[in-house]
C-alpha cells in the first residue's frame, strides 16, 4: 500500500469515527477556551513589555516567552480543529508544516517553564550574582536558543519526509499531529520516542533537582513553616502548572504507542486523541495567565496601574 493511499484510508477512517461519536462538537469548548486565553495573554504581555522594570527581569521575560508560545499553539490548534470540523481540504505538506510548528511551540513552552524553575533556583542560590549570571541580553539569546532547539527536530523530520517521497500526497480532509508523527514513527520509531521521552525525562529530572535543592537551601529560613506560606502556595501553583504542561505530552506519547496497534479499537484512539487535543492541551494554557497574574504581584500591580491610568484618562476626557 502506497503512502498516499495509507494516509487517505487513515484520514477517512478517522473522519467516520468522529462522525459516529459526534466528536466534532468538541470544537465548541475548544473555541471558547482558546478565545478566552487569547484575550488574557495579550494583557499580561502588555503589562510586561510596557513596564521597563518588568522587561528587564529574566523571570518576566520567561513568562512572556511562555505566553507567546502558548498563543501560537492555541491559534494553530484552533485552526486545525475548525478545519477538521468543516472537512476543509488541506495540502499534506501544509499539514506537515503545521504539525512541525505546533510541536515546536509546545516544546518551547515546556523548555521555558523548565527554565523558569532553573531561574528561581539561581535567584535563591546565588542572589548576589544572579543579575550578572542572567542579564536581559543573555536571557534574550537563551530564549532564541530555546526556539531553535525546539524547532530543529520537527522541521528536520519534515525535510526528511519530503526528500524521501517523490510524488506529492495531495490534499487531506483531516490534519492531525498523531497521523503525521504516527507515519513518521513507522519509519523512525527510535527517533520519535527518543525526542519525546528523553527530552521530557531530562526536563523532569532538572525540575526535581532544582526543587529539592531549593528546599534544602531555604528550609532553615522559616518560609515553609506556615501551611499557607507564600513559598508553599508558589510551589503548589507552579507544580500544578508543570503537571498540566507535561501531562498532554505523556498522553500524546501513549497515542503514538497505540497508533499502530491493531488490537486497539480505532474509536478508543480517536477518543483519546480528541480529548487530549481539545481539553488536556488547553488546560495549562487556560490556567497559565491567571496563575501568573496571581503568583507575580508585580504583574497584577502593573495591570492595576494601567487600569487606573486608563480610568483617569477616561474621566478627564469626559470632564
Amino acid at each position: 500500500m502506497t503512502s498516499s493511499v495509507l494516509i487517505s484510508n487513515l484520514t477517512q477512517e478517522w473522519v467516520e469515527s468522529l462522525r459516529r461519536w459526534h466528536l466534532d462538537f468538541f470544537f465548541i469548548p475548544t473555541t471558547v477556551v482558546t478565545l478566552a486565553t487569547l484575550l488574557a495573554n495579550p494583557i499580561l504581555l502588555m503589562c510586561i513589555f510596557l513596564s521597563r522594570a518588568l522587561r528587564q527581569e529574566t523571570r518576566y521575560l520567561l513568562v512572556a516567552n511562555t505566553l507567546v508560545a502558548d498563543m501560537l499553539f492555541l491559534i494553530l490548534n484552533l485552526s486545525t480543529v475548525i478545519c477538521n470540523a468543516v472537512r476543509a481540504q488541506i495540502p499534506w505538506l501544509l499539514c506537515e508544516i503545521i504539525t512541525a510548528v505546533t510541536v515546536t511551540t509546545y516544546c518551547c513552552a515546556i523548555l521555558t517553564v523548565t527554565l523558569m524553575v532553573v531561574d528561581t533556583y539561581a535567584a535563591v542560590r546565588w542572589p548576589l550574582h544572579y543579575h550578572d549570571i542572567l542579564p536581559p541580553a543573555r536571557t534574550h539569546r537563551i530564549l532564541v536558543g530555546l526556539w531553535v532547539v525546539a524547532a530543529i527536530y520537527p522541521f528536520v523530520l519534515v525535510i526528511m519526509m519530503e526528500n524521501e517521497r517523490g510524488n506529492p500526497y495531495g490534499n487531506v480532509s483531516m490534519c492531525l499531529a498523531i497521523i503525521s508523527l504516527g507515519l513518521i514513527q513507522a519509519k523512525d520509531k527510535a527517533g520519535i520516542h527518543f525526542y519525546f521521552f528523553i527530552a521530557a525525562l531530562l526536563c523532569t529530572l532538572l525540575i526535581l533537582y532544582c526543587y529539592i535543592r531549593l528546599y534544602m537551601v531555604t528550609r532553615t529560613q522559616g518560609i515553609w513553616q506556615s501551611r499557607f506560606s507564600r513559598a508553599r502556595v508558589t510551589l503548589l501553583a507552579h507544580g500544578l502548572l508543570l503537571l498540566l504542561y507535561f501531562a498532554p505530552g505523556l498522553v500524546f506519547t501513549v497515542e503514538l504507542f497505540l497508533f499502530h496497534r491493531k488490537d486497539i479499537n480505532l474509536d478508543v484512539r480517536v477518543w483519546i486523541s480528541t480529548i487530549n487535543m481539545c481539553v488536556f492541551m488547553l488546560l495549562p494554557r487556560a490556567f497559565a495567565p491567571y496563575l501568573y497574574g496571581l503568583r507575580y504581584r508585580e504583574i497584577s500591580d502593573t495591570l492595576m496601574q494601567f487600569l487606573q491610568q486608563h480610568r483617569g484618562l477616561s474621566q478627564a476626557t469626559v470632564s
